[in-house]
């Protein structure tokens, strides 16, 4: 049985449902993404050693070839996970599912549903990643809504058993995470390091990101097992980072640097190049506040430009999934700054995207995400693409 750290924290609610980029009082401020001219950070208590090799700069300008749709009629899907050989995982937000994904047939199979899901507003069925021993213990970990908190389980997959039998119960690996209609983050990871990675949100409670205290606006490092990971930046805690609006992407670079993509409220969506122990701002600095105490994104969008959620790394870039932006940005790198200025693609052509994720080299995996409850569903619903990326 997995041992349960349960943490108490108090449940934010909201009567009102908002759209992505949500809220107002925002202010105004030039058009258009922008870079920062640097990370306006405090040095990281626990930097790792960086190569001293220069690294290579990708063009400013890039390129998107969507190859082929895998698949369509998906629902409300989230995360998504590439097995090793072959097939990808989707998990559903609302149904509590996860299904395989046949990559050159597009047949799905269903594993089955996760116990304990309760769908609502932005919760549910959210992230899922594969265990760092999954080739030995085949074990799924999943970031789920309940009744009365956000919490990470895993549970076995067995592929060997009937289509909707395959998933084994779950246990819990951490729990007590905060809960909201809104802002309840989601994205989960397993980092080079082999520490399992989370992304929260306030919940719509602006004071739980600057809360140390508090799980909610935060980014969470913890062992596979759900303790605080060692050389985290503060004691006995898995607060990696803090001061965040609600983080849904995370990624890692060519040099295993954390990225994270984070919904602002009416002025500015952020992508953040994350150092353990710093503040990112939230609810005090929306976008670049030019303030030592807090982090500045590297580049920032308008809400109506972005909404993030997934995020993945390939050619030297980081690519964003926008969900109210209806389009998927690219943001060449040079080190921890951008080498240029965003630059989008597929810009309505598939409404709105999701989840975006590595395939190798230059393949990227994408889904849309028309059937949430903020999009326009056509015929087919949402679907999964293959992307070639330069």
């Amino acid at each position: 049985m997995v041992q349960v750290r349960a943490v108490t924290v108090a449940l934010a609610t909201t009567a009102l449902l908002v759209t992505a980029g949500c809220s107002s009082g925002g202010r105004p401020e030039p058009a258009g993404p922008s870079v920062s001219a640097g990370t306006g950070s405090t040095p990281s208590r626990s930097a790792p050693a960086r190569s001293a090799a220069p690294e290579e700069t990708p063009p400013a300008k890039g390129s998107v070839k969507v190859l082929r749709t895998v698949t369509e009629g998906l629902d409300t899907p989230w995360g998504l996970a590439p097995l090793p050989g072959s097939g990808l995982l989707v998990s559903s937000r609302d149904k509590g599912t996860i299904t395989r994904i046949d990559e050159k047939t597009g047949g799905k199979t269903l594993l089955g549903e996760v116990p304990g899901v309760a769908p609502a507003g932005e919760g549910g069925l959210l992230g899922i990643a594969l265990s760092p021993d999954y080739a030995s213990d085949h074990m799924i970990y999943a970031y789920l809504t309940t009744a009365s908190d956000n919490r990470i389980v895993r549970m076995l997959y067995d592929e060997r058993k009937p289509s909707g039998e395959q998933l084994g119960a779950p246990d819990t690996v951490f729990k007590g995470i905060p809960k909201g209609v809104i802002h309840n983050g989601g994205r989960i990871a397993f980092g080079p390091d082999r520490m399992l990675y989370a992304g929260t949100g306030e919940t719509g409670d602006r004071g739980l990101a600057q809360d140390k205290e508090s799980l909610g606006g935060k980014i969470l490092r913890m062992t596979p097992e759900g303790e605080p990971a060692p050389g985290n930046p503060f004691p006995d805690s898995v607060v990696y980072s803090y001061g965040h609006r609600n983080v849904q992407g995370l990624a890692w670079d060519g040099r295993q640097r954390l990225w994270a993509s984070e919904f602002g409220q009416d002025t500015w969506d952020e992508l953040n190049q994350i150092k353990p122990g710093d503040n990112y701002g939230w609810p005090v600095v929306e976008g670049i506040g030019h303030d030592p105490k807090y982090h500045d994104p590297v580049a920032r969008w308008h809400t109506d430009e972005a909404s993030p959620s997934g995020i993945a790394y390939a050619e030297g870039s980081i690519w964003m999934a926008a969900l109210k932006g209806q389009r998927l940005w690219r943001i060449p790198l040079n080190g921890v700054k951008a080498s240029a200025a965003p630059e989008s693609f597929l810009k309505g052509e598939y409404g709105r995207l999701r989840t975006v994720v590595s395939a190798g080299g230059d393949k990227l995996w994408l889904t849309t995400s028309e059937t949430d409850g903020r999009g326009t569903p056509v015929k087919g619903d949402d679907r999964l693409l293959e992307l070639e990326v330069g």
